[in-house]
């Protein structure tokens, strides 16, 4: 059976990702008359369609639906013409000029890419978790510790972002469980040293060498979990409303391993006084999540965004 030839689409500009950097970048690239497309990726929104409430974008003070606030970026960047195609990247060519995209869809040729696939927080990988995912699973303290204000909660990890994580908590949550598969934590000293100080006010009970092996609760909410030590292999269980998972995050950069200058995953730029998002290779720029491995906030996606769709139309207009 024959493969079906693939549509080759040419355009000025092409933005990968439907995040918050992806949109600002398509709302900006737009009214500069470039004409963008914006390719979604196989989840249209990123992350924040996962999330239930947002309450600290500047200018909204009433609570947003992760989900609506996206879907609001996508009709401001249809509202000038924008160009957005439900299609997922698989493979690049960065070697010559026009660059060449080839998503499951269609191919695309281009001069200028924005880089926008955002990341994704790593799981524990046990299956209960995805089923609580947003029931009570969270890997954003900062975006969901407030609904969890005088209850139980767990961080799970041990590294910069599970302390940051526990004593963000401390502040909100009645108490705050920190468990850890080693005994030693991997942060900074001074955020070790303010961790024990919690502890030994008994704000934040330590776990160590220990790991969650199930997450038990109703259809609709997380009650307990499951936790074994790894030094006994003894079970015990915690009552508690969230669990905060933080043992890192993925930048969605695979496809870009090879094929552009990274650092652990993520999109290094070159800060060149004339584009300052742009990577290692002219013409191709990077926003949002990609570029940042600590600052996880929509905000922030979507300045980086603008950045870049600013910067690619003084390329554009080089050329």
């Amino acid at each position: 059976m024959k493969k079906n030839k693939q549509n080759i689409i040419n355009n000025k500009i092409v933005i990968l990702g439907s995040g918050p950097a992806g949109y600002t970048a398509g709302i900006y690239s737009s009214r500069a008359n470039l004409n963008p497309i914006i390719i979604t990726g196989n989840v249209p929104g990123g992350q924040l369609t996962k999330t239930n409430m947002i309450e600290n974008w500047p200018g909204d003070y009433k609570t947003l639906n992760g989900l609506k606030f996206i879907n609001r970026l996508k009709k401001h960047a249809l509202k000038f013409n924008t160009k957005i195609i439900n299609d997922h990247i698989i493979s690049v060519n960065f070697k010559s000029k026009p660059f060449v995209l080839t998503g499951k869809k269609n191919k695309y040729q281009t001069n200028a890419i924005i880089i926008a696939t955002g990341a994704i927080p790593r799981y524990l990988g046990i299956s209960s978790e995805k089923f609580f995912l947003g029931k009570g699973v969270s890997t954003c303290a900062i975006c969901d510790g407030f609904f969890y204000k005088n209850k139980i909660v767990a961080v799970i990890g041990g590294g910069n972002s599970a302390l940051e994580e526990a004593l963000y908590l401390s502040n909100i949550a009645k108490k705050v469980h920190l468990i850890h598969r080693r005994k030693n934590f991997t942060a900074e000293k001074i955020l070790i040293n303010k961790i024990f100080e919690k502890i030994k006010n008994k704000k934040i009970i330590f776990h160590e060498l220990c790991q969650v092996k199930k997450i038990i609760g109703t259809q609709e909410e997380v009650k307990k979990i499951k936790i074994t030590s790894i030094k006994d292999k003894k079970n015990f269980y915690i009552d508690l409303s969230g669990i905060f998972i933080a043992i890192g995050y993925n930048p969605n950069t695979k496809i870009f391993k090879k094929k552009i200058k990274m650092k652990d995953g993520y999109i290094v730029l070159q800060n060149s006084k004339k584009f300052s998002s742009q990577t290692n290779i002219p013409g191709i720029f990077a926003a949002g999540d990609v570029i940042y491995n600590s600052y996880r906030q929509a905000i922030v996606a979507a300045s980086s965004g603008c950045i870049a769709s600013l910067d690619a139309e003084k390329y554009i207009e080089y050329l």
